[in-house]
């Protein structure tokens, strides 16, 4: 294979590998994702990202998990790739495309403002593995409370603790990751409510672990707060790498506002897409 551009971005630390497969296929198995992502001898990233042709959208975004899985979505990384587009069009309003469906993105004063999409509540919309009542989710004696479950693109569960600082993530956000009530695992969010208006939080991503922020699951957030009648309907969000605003309208859309970053671009070594 030829070499392969590309760029490392990341929306408030939550890293990204960006190849750009616009204009010529870009063909990688899992275990070529897995090379690429390993921080010691790869590039490493929480996400690899390929871009390409989009019949309805500016551009059309694909997510890999680290350990090879695909992804339906990433806020984050939704941000990031809008910033590209952007960049390359003059414009500031592009829409991208990904398996979970379009994603109407605007240009802010402080980086870039993602509509992304209606969060679904419903237990086989998620999907849980029985019906149950999605706002008060019992995952058993790993868990530190009971979660209200919510996708956003891919399936969350999110539970309020008195200080999430002090939840061993390792530990339980992998045990409930694969907790039985997941059929396709769950990103798993840790919540303590601050203010009517602010929640910090710490995350598990499904099948990648822990990360410095995730943009769905700070849109999985906002809606469990809420649903539960923690919070004002537009938050601050706080995560490690720092602060989301978001919205979660009337109308079931959730708006996702925050910084990109462009750390580097590069080549790939021929042996990591061999």
């Amino acid at each position: 294979m030829d070499t392969v551009s590309f760029l490392k971005m990341h929306g408030l630390g939550n890293d990204f590998v960006i190849v750009d497969a616009r204009e010529r296929a870009l063909d990688l198995s899992p275990d070529m994702i897995r090379a690429i992502a390993d921080r010691h001898t790869g590039v490493g990233c929480d996400q690899f990202i390929r871009m390409e042709p989009s019949k309805q959208g500016d551009v059309f975004m694909r997510i890999w998990n680290p350990d090879g899985s695909q992804a339906q979505a990433c806020g984050n990384a939704t941000r990031c790739v809008a910033r590209l587009a952007m960049d390359e069009t003059g414009s500031t309003q592009v829409v991208v495309e990904t398996v979970a469906g379009l994603l109407a993105s605007e240009a802010i004063t402080d980086g870039v403002c993602v509509d992304m999409g209606e969060a679904r509540l419903t237990w086989n919309e998620i999907p849980l593995s029985q019906e149950v009542d999605t706002a008060d989710v019992d995952l058993g004696r790993e868990a530190p409370a009971s979660a209200v479950c919510v996708n956003m693109g891919n399936p969350h569960a999110v539970l309020f603790v008195d200080d999430c600082d002090a939840v061993d993530l390792a530990r339980t956000g992998s045990a409930l990751e694969h907790h039985p009530m997941f059929p396709e695992r769950a990103n798993i969010s840790f919540c303590t409510v601050e203010t009517s208006r602010r929640i910090r939080m710490r995350v598990w991503e499904r099948g990648v672990g822990p990360t410095l922020a995730c943009g769905s699951a700070a849109c999985a957030v906002v809606v469990a707060g809420v649903r539960r009648g923690l919070t004002e309907r537009s938050i601050t969000v706080g995560l490690p790498g720092g602060d989301l605003d978001m919205t979660w309208r009337e109308d079931g859309h959730v708006l996702m506002a925050g910084p990109t970053a462009l750390s580097y671009h590069g080549t790939l070594a021929a042996e990591l897409v061999a």
